[in-house]
């Protein structure tokens, strides 16, 4: 565990300051353009499919993932950033895996991305500390995205931050009976839905990542979908430095950009 020692200017919104912020692992991400991605931790297969396609489309442009670290929505968006381009705050120490389900997550994140909280090592999440850590993950983002939501629910509460922070919130368009609180953010017109999740995306992808990838063979071919075979032949050292950071993942033998 280490502390933060600089300003993060994002976190000025907060109704205070944080007396104190501490980590593990690459606090160059919070450089970065970031949207913060938060939901239900029961979420239906659809949810997940588009939460888990919104990541991967920000993370492919350069845009860091911004989530809790918990169950459902948290976990999926994770996961579809890949663990180089996402921050985890926690509601506990950064030494702490909690929830367990999500420990080689975390662990991963830990490696290749950042993890982020409020509270020493040892601390065990609290009914209040999570309160605390959604403040976090809102005041972070650049915007706030609800991947699902009822009424009664913790997630709307950070909608209540990001609405006192001024940050544009979006949802994901649900069918009627699903998702309410969403639902009823797009009725009272306190968000914005999001219909085309590549469009959307695009509108935060960071033009210089985007040059850096162009500009580097070994992406380029990889982007042509190759065997891994091939990749490994023409790139040895950078098919395996690049699946351990993140950047590609093979699939059923075939490469593709993460």
């Amino acid at each position: 565990m280490s502390r933060v020692t600089f300003e993060i200017s994002e976190l000025m919104s907060m109704k205070k300051y944080p007396q104190e912020l501490f980590y593990s692992g690459n606090l160059e991400l919070l450089q970065r353009t970031k949207v913060s991605i938060v939901g239900s931790r029961k979420p239906t297969k659809y949810s997940r499919m588009m939460v888990e396609k919104l990541s991967s489309e920000l993370a492919k442009g350069g845009v860091c993932v911004v989530s809790g670290g918990a169950m459902g929505i948290d976990a999926t968006a994770h996961l579809g950033a890949k663990s180089a381009n996402t921050i985890a705050v926690l509601p506990c120490g950064v030494d702490v895996r909690y929830p367990a389900v999500n420990k080689n997550m975390l662990i991963d994140i830990e490696k290749n991305g950042l993890l982020l909280s409020q509270f020493e090592d040892g601390f065990a999440a609290a009914p209040w500390s999570f309160v605390v850590r959604n403040e976090l993950v809102v005041a972070l983002g650049d915007v706030l995205v609800v991947g699902e939501a009822e009424i009664q629910s913790g997630t709307m509460r950070s909608v209540e931050f990001a609405l006192a922070m001024g940050k544009e919130i979006f949802v994901l368009p649900q069918r009627l009976g699903e998702s309410c609180g969403t639902n009823r953010l797009l009725k009272e017109k306190k968000a914005e839905a999001i219909y085309d999740i590549e469009a959307f995306a695009a509108r935060f992808w960071d033009r210089e990542v985007m040059v850096e990838k162009k500009e580097d063979a070994f992406l380029l071919f990889c982007a042509t979908n190759p065997t891994y075979d091939a990749a490994l032949a023409k790139f040895p050292q950078r098919v395996f430095e690049a699946e351990l950071s993140g950047q590609i993942e093979v699939v059923n033998g075939t490469i593709r950009l993460a």
